[in-house]
């Protein structure tokens, strides 16, 4: 299960060595130091699964024209994005509505185009940790317990 939320196998063994856990905040504890720990190859194994998301624009978002054209943006700026730095773009979204996710993601990947691989380096990991947390909460939220 912990593969799910980040496909580092160090990452996965390291959370769970250290059950059981006595409630959700020492979870998401390990969870963070795990991540923080993680090489650049840890990194890279967690990565190569992942896929590019292009977050809907929800209920009463962007006009249809819109949507297509932010879209067919964010694919393009994918592309680039994967082309420059080796892995797919990450990016966290769960703090916004899902009205804005398509604008941030946009906005976000256009921003980190410009980073160096050293620059993005950190932040990708940043992005990974956060998504590993979303995922984690929505486990054990889904009732398969913080063990």
């Amino acid at each position: 299960m912990l593969l799910r939320c980040c496909a580092s196998t160090r990452w996965a063994a390291r959370v769970a060595a250290c059950r059981p856990y006595p409630d959700r905040d020492a979870l998401l504890a390990a969870l963070d130091e795990a991540c923080y720990d993680m090489t650049p190859a840890d990194l890279a194994e967690a990565l190569a699964p992942e896929s590019p998301l292009l977050p809907s624009p929800g209920p009463h978002g962007h006009d249809h024209r819109g949507v297509l054209a932010a879209h067919t943006a964010l694919r393009a700026a994918h592309a680039a994005y994967e082309h420059r730095f080796g892995h797919v773009f990450l990016v966290c979204l769960d703090e916004y509505e899902p009205g804005e996710r398509l604008d941030q993601a946009l906005a976000g990947v256009r921003t980190r185009l410009g980073h160096d691989p050293e620059e993005e380096r950190p932040l990708v990991a940043e992005e990974l940790r956060r998504l590993a947390r979303g995922r984690l909460l929505r486990l054990v939220a889904g009732g398969t317990g913080a063990h």
